[in-house]
């Protein structure tokens, strides 16, 4: 699980990219001129761009070219009017070459959607040019698939609402604008590629993960900064503030941008589940600045935890409630109960330092002693809120190398009267 936080930018393409009109055909099957949209839109420079429907899983195979205004290669390749239509585009490339994961998307989608069209939009000789001028081509090439697709709807059984566009880095942008130019509405277009904060062509896996693992959805979580939710304060799916990623993903309607955060696994499949743990924590001796080294282990009807590091993002809040995010690779089943551990061996010279610096601030070891009642847990992929309670409620005090455990008491969080602990101060 040794992995960073995925950003995404999940973007309402459904809404943006819908707004203008189409760009409408001249009787030659050029593009007429149209002030507000194509006409500073330049021919592409030849070779054209292609379109070659995917007939074989062997990645050899060229597949079966498209041409517009001929219906014969159509019916050669055997394209299928009523069925789904996936448009795969490729981004920039400085070999010129495709890569390898355009083969493991088409190789997902074919198993995944056996019956459905599946075309790969060919624009290397675009593509393979330095960056900005790529960039600039990319407006061309999302004319010639709105021309395309303008086309393909003049054939019975056709329908807009089964294509599906799939832009990756660049590609993105060529499916925005022929989602732009099209006449009509496209089904849907998906360019998530453009958001992941990490390994660029980490979010294509992801993609594919969601094609092929389907019974394994990864959730992303609506929130304001990272910080946010590293203490698992965003685990909330009201009013759509969270969404399975990639082929899964519901449209989010009246929202253009809205980072979305989650944990992954290190391979596929990629879904963890993340909890939410609020701690009050308190003390009747010290009132100072303290940090601990927590750890949970939780224990479940399906499977038990490693044991989890309770990351602290900011310092910890004494005779205040502390929230954390805690996630596993494992579905691990109702929650049953969690043992705490703070640990009282350092893990590295900072953990050092700061372990030094509070003991000089707090040189008794008597002091070094927190109270915890209870834990509050809530599920991200469920939803589900428990409370947890000490296992002895007349000792509930935890110092290092110590651990207090805790057995579910309430579903829910609301405890009847519930008060706060007295703390009395020497």
């Amino acid at each position: 699980m040794r992995n960073s936080i995925l950003l995404l930018c999940l973007w309402s393409v459904y809404c943006c990219f819908a707004a203008g009109g189409p760009a409408p055909l001249g009787p030659e099957g050029g593009l007429e001129d149209e002030p507000h949209k194509s006409r500073d839109v330049q021919p592409a420079a030849k070779p054209s761009v292609k379109f070659s429907l995917v007939i074989s899983e062997d990645q050899k195979h060229e597949g079966c070219d498209l041409s517009l205004g001929r219906d014969q290669p159509l019916e050669d390749c055997g394209f299928n009017m009523t069925a789904k239509t996936f448009f795969i585009i490729h981004g920039w490339t400085m070999s010129g070459l495709f890569e390898r994961w355009l083969y493991k998307l088409v190789s997902a989608l074919q198993t995944r959607e056996k019956e459905a069209n599946v075309v790969v939009v060919d624009w290397l000789p675009l593509a393979h040019q330095l960056y900005r001028d790529a960039v600039n081509n990319t407006r061309v090439v999302g004319h010639d698939v709105a021309r395309m697709l303008d086309w393909l709807q003049g054939k019975d059984g056709f329908s807009l609402r089964n294509v599906h566009l799939i832009g990756y880095s660049l590609g993105a942008h060529v499916a925005g604008y022929a989602g732009n130019f099209v006449k009509g509405t496209v089904g849907r277009i998906t360019a998530i590629a453009e958001g992941v904060q990490c390994e660029h062509e980490r979010a294509v896996h992801l993609f594919v993960d969601s094609l092929v693992n389907q019974d394994k959805p990864s959730f992303a979580f609506q929130c304001t900064d990272s910080n946010r939710f590293k203490k698992g304060i965003c685990l909330s799916c009201r009013k759509n503030r969270c969404n399975s990623i990639g082929y899964n993903a519901k449209k989010m309607r009246n929202k253009r941008n809205s980072k979305m955060y989650l944990k992954t696994r290190a391979g596929m499949p990629f879904r963890v589940y993340h909890y939410q743990m609020k701690i009050h924590v308190f003390s009747y001796k010290y009132m100072g600045e303290i940090e601990p080294t927590f750890y949970v282990t939780l224990y479940g009807t399906n499977a038990d935890s490693q044991n989890l590091p309770l990351e602290i993002v900011e310092q910890i809040g004494l005779n205040a409630t502390n929230s954390f995010l805690v996630y596993t690779e494992e579905d691990l089943g109702d929650l049953l109960k969690i043992k705490l551990t703070w640990k009282g061996t350092p893990q590295s010279w900072y953990s050092l330092w700061r372990e030094l610096r509070s003991y000089l601030s707090q040189p008794r070891k008597s002091e070094r002693e927190l109270n915890i009642r209870r834990i509050r847990v809530k599920s991200g992929e469920t939803q589900q809120k428990l409370t947890f309670c000490a296992e002895d409620l007349e000792n509930t005090s935890i110092s290092p190398g110590q651990e207090l455990w805790f057995h579910k008491c309430r579903d829910g969080w609301r405890m009847k009267n519930e008060t706060s602990p007295t703390v009395e101060l020497p």
